[in-house]
């Protein structure tokens, strides 16, 4: 493989990057109980506690099958050194930029099961930017328990170069006001430091200030998108208790710093079934926009 910039990817990188397309690994955890408690206590939310049997609550299953690399496997940014089942990208920054989740309702994970998750590399693409190359990854996840599919997402990641001075910043768009269902969030380190424990996340833009202002010229520390997508699908069971949600699609449009309160918006469409979703930061910027569907 040829050495690329810091800030491009040349042709012959990007054919072997894109010769991961295809690759696929299966892991298996058991869904306990223990990180269920967390993650309603990170949330906020006053649940009864969780048993065998228990419903996973949506996007719960991000708490499961994750990566544990050795200490010595680690790369300066806190994720895991390029290659594995990912491709080995060379381009600095990587991020969760969104996805697409569908859920099983005959079939919902619960505390208790024994689950595997299989996953695929459905796709590599190039797309040129205003400060260099971006490199987007999808790659598909299948969950199963004993009884079969329980849910489907699809995940985006992209990769970027590092920031520099003078990079042009792309225009910020004003999220919608007035929706019927929101809620304040105050993004402060412990929230951050949660749910990194949680997730089992390294990555030191989440809790590691010196690094992301120094190293990654950002402002503050940055708010997980996924934390982010959590606490909008929280808006929804909030205001729909008892509602199953069997779809989810989300992308992040901003990121968000922990130097502000931002605020989680919900619009339910007439039949009650539909959700808009979105999130916007301290100054109205649309940060996160997606859907719910309800079963």
């Amino acid at each position: 493989m040829s050495t690329p910039s810091a800030r491009t990817v040349d042709a012959e990188t990007l054919s072997n990057l894109q010769a991961w397309t295809g690759r696929s690994e299966t892991l298996h955890d058991d869904i306990t109980a223990a990180p269920v408690r967390g993650f309603s206590a990170t949330l906020d939310r006053e649940d009864p506690a969780p048993v065998s049997g228990s419903v996973l609550p949506p996007l719960g299953h991000w708490l499961f099958f994750l990566p544990q690399h050795l200490q010595r496997e680690i790369g300066p940014d806190g994720h895991a050194k390029r290659g594995g089942f990912l491709p080995p990208v060379p381009l600095p920054r990587r991020m969760w930029a969104g996805g697409r989740l569908t859920w099983n309702p005959a079939n919902p994970l619960r505390v208790g099961d024994a689950a595997q998750r299989i996953s695929r590399i459905e796709s590599v693409t190039h797309k040129a930017g205003r400060t260099g190359d971006l490199i987007f990854v999808l790659v598909k996840h299948e969950v199963h328990n004993a009884q079969g599919l329980s849910l489907t997402e699809e995940h985006d990641i992209v990769y970027r170069a590092a920031a520099q001075p003078g990079d042009p910043v792309p225009a910020p768009v004003a999220a919608e006001t007035g929706a019927p269902w929101q809620r304040e969030v105050v993004p402060d380190d412990v929230l951050l430091f949660r749910y990194s424990a949680l997730t089992f996340n390294g990555h030191r833009i989440h809790y590691d200030r010196q690094y992301v202002t120094q190293v990654e010229g950002y402002p503050g520390l940055i708010v997980h998108g996924p934390l982010i997508a959590t606490l909008l699908v929280d808006l929804v069971r909030r205001n729909a208790p008892g509602a199953f949600v069997k779809g989810f699609q989300f992308k992040a449009v901003r990121p968000t710093f922990d130097l502000h309160p931002f605020r989680l918006n919900a619009q339910p469409a007439e039949d009650g079934k539909t959700i808009r979703v979105w999130a916007n930061d301290h100054e109205g910027w649309l940060t996160m926009q997606g859907s719910v569907e309800l079963a």
